[in-house]
């Protein structure tokens, strides 16, 4: 009887070890990480999903309030185009950001989210999102970017989370570590010029 308990307390240890080694090779690496938390909602994480309630609407209401912030390094200004949306779990909504680039030059952003509390994580499903993919603002510019989602309504028979009636849906823009696609982007833009101005040199040059 005691050996059965030691190899179960042996397999436990094994079966801990392996999780956190784990958790610890995604947390190494920035984009694994993000992967490993949309799949789990570790760390109060959304998923990424496709809609399909079929039909599962809860009774209750949840509210869902949206924040912004932008990281100190990146020159935009950042908001949500609306303070919140009440839905029921199992139905989608769409709500709208906005982003300003306030520089001079063009910048490449990306934006990280969460929601709290941390618990609802793996019941808060995104479809559409801008954070998917990195956004690309000349100076100046403004656009406004939508994110769909929903609240799976098995959120109500959860114990631990059926007394949740309010979400906080939160982004954080950051300058991206890769600001190839700007350089590019400069380039194309520098040589259009060249060729305007070239162009335009010629005009004047050819007799009337």
């Amino acid at each position: 009887m005691r050996k059965k308990s030691s190899r179960n307390g042996l397999t436990a240890v094994v079966l801990g070890f392996l999780v956190f080694s784990m958790i610890g090779l995604a947390y190494a690496s920035e984009p694994l990480y993000r992967i490993f938390c949309q799949v789990t909602g570790y760390g109060g994480t959304t998923r990424i999903a496709v809609f399909d309630n079929k039909g599962l609407v809860a009774k209750n209401s949840i509210t869902v309030r949206f924040d912004a912030n932008v990281n100190k390094l990146l020159p935009w200004r950042f908001k949500p185009m609306q303070n919140k949306i009440t839905l029921r779990p199992g139905e989608q909504a769409i709500a709208f950001y906005e982003a300003t680039n306030v520089s001079d030059k063009p910048i490449v952003g990306t934006a990280v989210f969460n929601v709290a509390p941390f618990k609802v994580g793996e019941y808060f499903n995104k479809i559409e999102c801008f954070c998917f993919t990195e956004q690309i603002l000349l100076p100046g510019q403004t656009v406004q970017m939508p994110v769909t989602f929903f609240v799976d309504s098995s959120i109500a028979e959860d114990r631990n989370t059926k007394e949740v009636s309010t979400i906080t849906l939160s982004y954080t823009f950051y300058a991206s570590d890769d600001q190839s696609e700007v350089e590019n982007l400069s380039r194309t833009s520098l040589e259009i010029k060249k060729s305007v101005d070239n162009l335009r040199r010629t005009q004047i040059i050819q007799p009337g």
